[in-house]
């Protein structure tokens, strides 16, 4: 388009009569001007920050110099040529001064032409024929800055989700395992001083610790899958048993409305929340939960009576969890409220707006884009369009005054651009169908037709068909379709004119507007597919992520949930046997719950450097505290902090498929560094019991732990195998380049 503009201010020159000299320099300054806004202003890869730098502001100096110092010397004739500053403007300044400057070019090229001594339709046709020129630079070249700026840009939205997801899945460790991992703290602590003086409210304490650590792997589970939501129902039977237990009056009055999962899934996290934070309360004596529902909203209260004088959700321990809770809601269209009311009572509210039958829930707006956004693309595609229709009838006017002749163009030309604009550049339309190959004919139709009564007269807008025939049709008949519209220009003007710079004009004009037309109306409905595409690209990132939150929560939390579970059981065997040895496992305990919540840490903020020491340690110790038998030899140097990292999960993951098998009696761990490579071994006696078959080797990792880890170690260029062995042996063995 910017080249077949060049060529037809070429063309107006030349028709003036150029002297050798003259000609020259008219198609050095086309050069010169074409190129800075071609491999300047209108190169996709330019940023808006190199545009609007020292640079940008020199070359746009250059581009008003080439279009308005060449009207001294050819006058009319260079006349359109400032339109390519009028859109570098909009280009490179801020808004609104853009918009204010682009205003001020297009009046002033009106204000040249009256000085070159114009008539009025000559005023008007090159003020509108500047406004179209100017927003045809800056339509053309944002759109394609665009879709390449969403391409670039695509790795930084997916990344920007996968913070989000990550912060949501902290929030959810820090409800799910931080209560239940504090109060195993809590109760070890208890248990710890009760071993010696009171063993039967010591075994209590340890009965308390075990289901708290059960429960505590069942959240981890709940938390590390992402595909279902808390159960209602299970919420309200498990909020009777725990208040009850607390010796709180509960009053239960519930509806059992059949909801879609995510407002189920809000409630019963919102009744969780509630139950909680009541039991940090010792003053509560009674609570009412009651939830209603309706075919448009459904509510639920937590009312209880442990609200003191001056009490709010913040103070009260609420604010972070109300925060996340009201978050929630608001994606849905709800709200929730929290906070004291007289007497003495606290009142959680949340409220849900329901879906229609067969519709959706409501969700939150999404912020636009800082970039061009499609309402507006769209809306200065529609102003470009309706200003070739102005042009239009201007152009009428230089060749007639008929009434008769004025109502027939412009009744065709409000047809044509009613089906551009209402059909073939609305983004949602449906372009490769039959209706819009029989609206494409009634386009031609009007294009045509009044031919028959204009003869000479004829004005229309065949580049408006030219280009909805490349939309309409494949290549293969668009492309012919274009030539065919140009084709006909070239023959009827051919016929109806004298000027030998009157036909090359109308046909490049034809070709000049179908492909605008063309470009403008694909890139606006393909700016809206990559807005689609961008979030789908996020979905698949924020995918990635859950399934590796799921890996790390298993790799790291697997073991020490499941050794304080072990550990527990052992302590309670031993409370009346050996009350010494009670005590060393209970301080064990207490040392696996800190680093148990060291690692829901770790995991939340996602950096897990993990000591490969630390972890042979843990391992030692919940091996022997289930009577295996270890024989554990690590000899290494200073290793990567990736590899000690990786060989410190697979170590995990082993003793943790250890743990499962009572069977085990003996397991062997020996990491040892050869050539280049780190290798580490864990061997146990647990694959066959007495009277069973041995099971056939296999190589391939099984089992969702062992595929993690192969993923994990394949990561770094190494090899996983996990294989039972002659004798009922199973090895899992890792190699690490080092």
């Amino acid at each position: 388009m910017f080249c077949s503009f060049c060529v037809i201010g070429l063309l107006h020159a030349m028709a003036a009569g150029l002297t050798p000299a003259r000609l020259v320099l008219a198609v050095a300054s086309l050069g010169a001007l074409l190129a800075i806004q071609l491999l300047y202003f209108s190169r996709p890869s330019v940023d808006m920050q190199a545009l609007r730098s020292r640079n940008g502001y020199l070359m746009l100096g250059a581009q008003a110099a080439l279009g308005y110092l060449p009207l001294l010397e050819f006058g009319q004739a260079w006349i359109n040529m400032p339109s390519f500053l009028a859109g570098s403007v909009l280009l490179v300044l801020p808004r609104p001064a853009a918009w204010v400057l682009f205003g001020t070019i297009v009046a002033g090229m009106g204000a040249i032409q009256a000085a070159l001594g114009g008539e009025v339709l000559d005023i008007c046709y090159t003020t509108v024929g500047a406004a179209l020129g100017g927003l045809s630079v800056f339509l053309l070249t944002s759109l394609a800055r665009l879709v390449n700026e969403l391409h670039l840009a695509r790795r930084e939205l997916a990344d920007r989700a996968v913070a989000d997801e990550r912060l949501r899945f902290a929030k959810d460790l820090h409800d799910l395992l931080g209560l239940n991992l504090s109060s195993i703290a809590f109760k070890g602590e208890v248990a710890h001083r009760l071993v010696h003086r009171d063993p039967d409210l010591a075994k209590t304490a340890l009965a308390d610790i075990t289901a708290v650590a059960r429960r505590a792997l069942s959240d981890v589970r709940s938390v590390a899958s992402e595909y279902r939501e808390r159960s209602l129902e299970q919420e309200s039977r498990v909020a009777q048993s725990v208040l009850s237990a607390s010796d709180v009056d509960v009053r239960l009055d519930l509806d059992r409305p059949d909801l879609p999962a995510e407002p189920l899934g809000v409630l019963a996290t919102a009744l969780h929340e509630a139950v909680a934070n009541m039991l940090r309360h010792s003053r509560v004596r009674r609570c009412d939960i009651t939830l209603r529902a309706s075919p448009d909203v459904v509510s639920l209260e937590v009312v209880n009576d442990g609200a003191g004088d001056g009490d709010d959700p913040a103070a009260a321990g609420w604010g972070n969890g109300i925060r996340r809770l009201a978050a929630r809601a608001q994606n849905l269209g709800g709200t929730v409220t929290a906070g004291p009311e007289a007497p003495g009572r606290f009142r959680l509210r949340v409220e849900l707006p329901l879906p229609a039958p067969g519709g959706d829930a409501p969700v939150a707006e999404a912020a636009p884009s800082p970039q061009l956004s499609g309402r507006l693309a769209h809306g200065l595609l529609t102003t470009v369009f309706a200003g070739f229709g102005v042009a239009a009838v201007i152009h009428l006017f230089y060749l007639t005054e008929s009434a008769g002749h004025l109502a027939l163009t412009v009744g065709a030309l409000a047809g044509i651009l009613a089906l551009q604009l209402g059909y073939f550049s609305r983004p949602t339309t449906v372009l490769r169908s039959r209706r819009s190959q029989a609206l494409l004919v009634a386009q031609a139709a009007l294009v045509y037709l009044p031919l028959i009564e204009l003869g000479p007269n004829w004005v229309s807008l065949p580049g408006l068909l030219a280009g909805s025939a490349l939309l309409v049709l494949r290549p293969a008949f668009g492309l012919p379709a274009f030539a065919a519209v140009v084709a006909s220009i070239a023959a009827v003007r051919g016929g109806f004119t004298t000027d030998p710079g009157d036909l090359p004009f109308n046909v490049l004009a034809t070709i000049n507007t179908g492909t605008l037309v063309f470009g403008l109306t694909w890139l606006t409905r393909l700016t809206g597919e990559l807005e689609s595409t961008r979030h789908r690209l996020a979905e698949v990132a924020v995918t990635e992520e859950r399934l590796r939150f799921a890996r790390d929560l298993h790799d790291l939390l697997g073991l020490s949930l499941s050794a304080i579970a072990l550990k527990t059981e052992l302590t309670d065997r031993l409370l009346v046997v050996d009350p010494g040895r009670a005590a060393d496992e209970l301080a064990e305990i207490l040392v696996l719950c800190r680093h148990a919540l060291a690692d829901v840490r770790s995991v939340a903020s996602g950096h897990q450097q993990l000591s490969l020491d630390e972890e042979s340690r843990a391992a030692h110790a919940a091996l022997t505290a289930a009577d295996v038998e270890v024989d554990m030899r690590m000899h290494h140097d200073n290793l990567p902090v990736q590899v000690r990292t990786v060989l410190a999960v697979v170590l995990r993951e082993g003793v943790t498929n250890v743990l499962r098998h009572s069977k085990v009696e003996h397991c062997e761990i020996t990491l040892r560094q050869q050539d280049r490579s780190v290798v580490l071994e864990i061997v146990n006696d647990g694959v066959r019991a007495p009277g069973e078959r041995s099971r056939p080797a296999r190589r391939e990792p099984g089992g969702n732990g062992i595929r993690n880890l192969s993923e994990r170690v394949s990561a770094l260029g190494g090899e996983l195998t996990a294989e039972s062995r002659p004798g009922g042996r199973f090895r899992l063995r890792a190699v690490v380049p080092s």
